[in-house]
């Protein structure tokens, strides 16, 4: 089953270190081309994220970005030190009396005061690397199921611009020979016209000329013979993007031979609608990994 290289992904995890979350992102690319975007903490894990990676995609460029926080990690109880409360209460009211004043002091001021509060230092927890690496793993099954998808939908819309090339190809073999026989007619409608007698032997020899000059059944047999090569690559489980690129150039090398070779306006006509179909379907594979 054939993939595009445009692709997204999103997962999220809350764990007892904190919060995970892994995005991806992709667009066509000749090449594989992955940015892998960590916090400090987790550079270790770039080797074995890369091994990953390259394992499930063959073309794209590639964003995977990690963001990490401390969410819903609990915070450290605050204690009060009360020697400390004890003396500030004293400092406060000696002042007080001093300025002849019986504010109460502010309980949130007093906190505020250096030392008042102590707050337990919670201990550090190391960054959750085995959990970044395994939701890494489930963020590529989810972007590699996103490819396929949309893999599958330019699949289906390959095969039927092929379909229809087939009905173009079927109607210039019927139309071929009916166009060899009008030349003919033309030509010995003209040579009537002049009054002029011509050997039967030199008459065979132009018709053999124009005969082979106006034969496209090579061309035909061509274009035939790239359609199947195009829909067994599409069955391939593999990445067949350069491959489906090779093999729309040779298609259009045959419809723009078959073009040239054309002295009929229907044959001229399916030629060039040949060559829109095509491009469009160039358009699609340039997305193909």
């Amino acid at each position: 089953m054939i993939r595009s290289m445009t692709g997204y992904a999103r997962v999220e995890q809350l764990g007892p270190a904190g919060r995970l979350s892994w995005e991806l992102r992709s667009v066509n690319h000749r090449y594989l081309e992955l940015q892998l975007k960590l916090p400090e903490e987790f550079r270790s894990l770039e080797n074995e994220l890369r091994a990953l990676a390259t394992q499930r995609i063959g073309r794209g460029k590639v964003e995977a970005g990690l963001r990490f926080s401390r969410d819903g990690v609990a915070a450290g109880a605050l204690q009060i030190d009360g020697e400390r409360l004890s003396a500030v209460l004293a400092a406060i009211e000696q002042v007080s009396a001093q300025l002849r004043t019986s504010a109460a002091p502010d309980p949130i001021q007093v906190l505020a005061w250096p030392g008042v509060v102590k707050q337990e230092h919670t201990p550090e927890i190391a960054a959750p690397l085995a959990e970044a690496s395994l939701l890494f793993a489930a963020a590529l099954d989810d972007f590699t199921s996103t490819r396929s998808r949309e893999g599958e939908r330019t699949q289906a819309y390959l095969i039927e611009r092929l379909d229809a090339m087939a009905v173009l190809v079927d109607r210039v073999r019927l139309r071929a020979p009916q166009v060899r026989d009008a030349w003919l007619e033309r030509l010995r409608a003209k040579i009537a016209d002049l009054g002029v007698d011509v050997e039967p032997a030199r008459l065979a020899q132009e018709a053999a000329m124009a005969a082979q000059r106006l034969d496209v059944d090579e061309e035909l047999s061509r274009l035939a013979s790239h359609f199947v090569e195009v829909r067994d690559t599409l069955a391939r489980d593999e990445a067949v993007g350069r491959r489906l690129d090779f093999l729309m150039q040779e298609l259009n090398r045959e419809a723009n031979t078959l073009s040239s070779k054309s002295q009929d306006a229907e044959m001229t006509r399916c030629a060039v609608e040949m060559k829109v179909i095509i491009e469009q379907m160039r358009e699609q594979v340039q997305n193909i990994e």
